[in-house]
């Protein structure tokens, strides 16, 4: 009888630890479902864009841009919020603290996940710390010149350095046009005088008066000057040449392979976000960049753009970053 009772025990014990376990998986299962019937709904209120610099720039059009097309096609509004400062390392530091749930994201780019925590490393990882979901674009560094110096290519441009003086202009230490100024010194064995100004237009403006003979900035913000003959480019550093542009040879061409780099933006959120977030966002971004309205956008703005999924995207600011951080530790101090 006792030996019964023993096995009758064991049994039910059995029974409830095995109710136990099919109940625990089943809760599992439940959250699981959830999560994804959350993902899968996704959006369900508004979510903020933060673009981590001054309104009216590329960023701030490509931002924009994206804004209106995803609220037209997810059915939440999609608002921009502009956070300027320190390169745009303060909006993405915030974006890069913020719940992964995919209601913060960031317009983030060549300044803030390359250039910026290369200078300042304890800032953040600009890998680890966000989630990188889609490239949007942006316009590749020319080296224009007064239009009156005498050099008509770079391979007279660098006889003409190393024979004269030369100075040159950029937006400022630490954008990009002045990282790619100061790779070429180094690949082309020049020694320049680097000015640096607040923005690429003043450094145009005083090209095309003769304050100083060249400088390095988008295309986009010497475009205008450039088609207007004030000033001449020698060089820029896309893949190809650019359709607004085809007599401009890019660095690649011209002997500098290394030499191939984007002004880009492109949109991230913090580290974690689900994976079916990710990845709606992404589709929708490269339909949108795609569109006409973004052709045209592009187009006038001299950009460049790559349809790429998430991964792709993260890859590449990878290689951005095996590629530029060690210039950017070593450039020239400036005077």
């Amino acid at each position: 009888m006792k030996r019964f009772s023993l096995i009758l025990g064991i049994i039910r014990h059995q029974a409830l630890a095995y109710g136990l376990g099919m109940g625990i998986c089943v809760a599992g299962s439940m959250a699981a479902g959830l999560a994804q019937a959350q993902d899968a709904a996704w959006p369900q209120r508004a979510v903020k864009i933060i673009v981590p610099y001054a309104a009216g720039g590329s960023s701030d059009s490509l931002g924009r841009l994206i804004s209106v097309g995803l609220t037209d096609a997810l059915k939440q509004p999609f608002v921009i919020e502009n956070k300027g400062g320190a390169g745009g390392m303060i909006g993405s530091q915030q974006v890069s603290k913020s719940a992964p749930d995919g209601y913060n994201l960031v317009i983030s780019g060549v300044a803030s996940h390359v250039i910026g925590p290369s200078e300042n490393p304890k800032t953040y990882d600009p890998v680890k710390d966000f989630t990188h979901i889609a490239m949007l674009g942006g316009p590749p560094i020319v080296l224009a010149v007064n239009a009156q110096l005498p050099v008509t290519d770079l391979k007279s441009f660098i006889a003409y350095a190393k024979a004269n003086p030369v100075s040159w202009g950029s937006p400022g230490k630490g954008t990009h046009g002045y990282l790619i100024g100061e790779a070429f010194e180094v690949m082309a064995k020049t020694d320049m005088q680097h000015v640096a100004y607040k923005g690429g237009s003043p450094a145009v403006a005083d090209t095309i008066a003769g304050h100083i003979p060249a400088l390095f900035t988008t295309l986009s913000t010497a475009s205008a000057q450039i088609q207007a003959g004030k000033l001449r480019a020698l060089a820029i550093t896309s893949s190809k040449r650019m359709p607004e542009f085809p007599n401009v040879p890019t660095f690649a061409e011209q002997g500098f392979p290394k030499l191939v780099a984007l002004t880009w933006f492109s949109l991230s959120g913090p580290p974690g976000m689900p994976p079916a977030v990710v990845d709606k966002l992404n589709k929708e971004v490269r339909k949108i960049m795609q569109s006409h309205t973004a052709k045209d956008l592009l187009a006038k703005s001299s950009m460049e753009t790559f349809d790429w999924d998430s991964v792709r995207f993260t890859q590449y600011v990878g290689e951005e970053l095996k590629q530029w951080a060690p210039m950017i530790k070593t450039v020239k101090p400036e005077n």
